[in-house]
């Protein structure tokens, strides 16, 4: 397994900024879990530490399973007028619901 994950400088500022804020939690976590409209979907947290599992790219921790399904893939950070999000540009999915929050492979 490769650890190919790309992380766009606005995405960083954004979790720069939310951990800062959140001051007691060191990482942002992103996990793909079963579920949505597509078939999986993207989970975004903050966590104090890094499990056996996890990879680690700066400070995001991705767990090996999830990681499978979102290798190769670009973290952003959206911003528009109605909301703000993070978005994963995943190459390995097939569909995904209109809200870009679930996928399928």
């Amino acid at each position: 397994m490769t650890n190919n994950f790309t992380i766009t400088d606005k995405a960083k500022k954004k979790i720069g900024n939310l951990l800062e804020k959140e001051n007691i939690n060191k990482f942002f976590r992103i996990e793909v879990k079963g579920g949505g409209c597509s078939g999986y979907k993207y989970n975004f947290t903050t966590d104090m530490k890094k499990n056996e599992d996890d990879l680690i790219f700066e400070n995001v921790l991705i767990d090996k399973s999830s990681f499978a399904l979102i290798e190769g893939s670009i973290l952003d950070f959206s911003e528009k007028l109605i909301e703000n999000t993070f978005k994963i540009i995943n190459p390995k999915a097939t569909s995904s619901c209109g809200c870009g929050s679930s996928f399928a492979i």
